[in-house]
């Protein structure tokens, strides 16, 4: 059984930090531009606006090397750690409590976690984009969760911040070099 979040729990997957900048007049009109009727609704448009319409610098090769959200919503591209930090400042900025997740690949891999009101487990949606053999979709419910990669096993935890030794290595990207070498292989 899943304990109930707590005020702290919520305060700290809603707050603004130099990375998931959901202050940012960019990220607050985007998010509102996608609201839906329901949390639900909401949640799902700006996970699918993140999913296919930011693109995913390996896939494009186009390395912006983005890392705080309002920066990787105007490069237009990041790699999944980018990207996730987006998808999770759009949540924070329409009230839904976000955070971000791991996955042990050759490098780190981000993905991000949300908490529809009134639940009380995280529900880990994949922003990464999809291409041949991927294939993350919006999922509702943690028995939903469709991951890019389904099978490499998740760090513990939802993290409110990027882990200092994370964010240590993702400062070392440089725009315009294609690259995952600055992205630490763990916490």
């Amino acid at each position: 059984m899943t304990a109930q979040p707590t005020a702290a729990d919520d305060r700290a997957h809603l707050a603004v930090d130099a990375t998931i900048d959901h202050d940012h007049p960019a990220i607050r009109a985007l998010a509102r531009s996608l609201r839906g009727a329901s949390a639900e609704e909401t949640a799902r448009a700006l996970y699918l606006h993140v999913r296919d319409e930011v693109a995913h610098s390996y896939d494009v090769d186009r390395w912006s090397a983005a890392v705080r959200a309002s920066d990787v919503l105007a490069a237009g591209d990041a790699v999944c750690h980018g990207k996730s930090h987006l998808l999770v400042a759009l949540l924070r900025a329409e009230g839904i409590p976000a955070g971000l997740c791991y996955q042990r690949l050759e490098a780190l891999h981000a993905l991000a976690a949300y908490r529809l009101p009134g639940q009380s487990e995280w529900v880990r949606i994949d922003a990464r984009g999809n291409r041949p053999g991927m294939d993350a979709q919006f999922a509702v419910t943690p028995a939903e969760e469709r991951l890019a990669y389904p099978d490499v096993p998740l760090e513990p935890g939802v993290h409110a911040a990027v882990p200092p030794v994370l964010a240590a290595g993702l400062a070392r990207g440089v725009p315009g070099v294609a690259s995952f070498d600055y992205i630490p292989t763990a916490l």
